[in-house]
């Protein structure tokens, strides 16, 4: 029997959930063993640290003992593990606009997680200019998207499709008030046909808090 990869999860990080659904998309799923490992806050994981010394998820590890880490170099590991359709195209212009794309969904969820975090801060200490810049870098996001929309409908799936899937799903998880397809109904189209693939459906955020 084929010993599984272990795959250190939750089910409310938006970067575990790139990992997931790219599994899902691959056929791989079967191959990884979930572990549920609570990150963040103030206290270290220490068990975590052992194999990954930034204590952050995901966190991959193979059966040979090799961990890998962060969630692009998970998926690029990944998507040299099926013979399907790649996340990575290996031709260029082509790869150079995937990469993009997953430059701009990671920046989002980067941007949403500070701004989610300085929330969870006592009011009389949370920095409002830093609030209101990141709300911005998202609306911008979300602005430039509208005018992508149309060439992320007509291209295959890849990485930057399934970053930026993931980035608006965040939004819809934990700031439903930005209310982001308001005025983008491009992005809102492709986005609804984004979550009717299978394995989005099957790997939805939840806050099991």
């Amino acid at each position: 029997m084929t010993q599984k990869m272990i795959l250190h999860w939750s089910p409310r990080s938006p970067y575990v959930r790139k990992v997931m659904i790219a599994l899902h998309e691959m056929g791989l799923h079967d191959r990884v063993e979930t572990v549920r490992t609570v990150t963040g806050g103030t206290v270290p994981h220490w068990e975590l640290m052992k194999v990954n010394p930034l204590g952050k998820i995901p966190t991959l590890q193979l059966p040979d003992g090799t961990v890998i880490y962060d969630s692009p170099v998970i998926l690029e590991y990944l998507d040299t593990l099926h013979t399907g359709p790649k996340l990575f195209p290996a031709a260029w212009p082509a790869r150079l606009t995937a990469l993009r794309r997953h430059a701009l969904g990671q920046g989002m969820l980067d941007a949403a997680l500070a701004l989610l975090s300085e929330g969870f801060r006592p009011t009389e200490r949370q920095s409002e200019p830093h609030m209101a810049l990141w709300r911005a870098k998202l609306r911008t996001c979300v602005d430039a998207l509208e005018q992508e929309a149309e060439d992320l409908a007509a291209s295959g799936f890849t990485v930057g499709h399934l970053a930026i899937g993931v980035a608006l799903g965040y939004l819809d998880f934990r700031f439903d008030a930005m209310r982001w397809r308001d005025g983008h109904p491009r992005l809102a189209a492709w986005h609804a046909a984004f979550n009717a693939r299978p394995a989005v459906a099957a790997n939805m955020p939840v806050d099991d808090r």
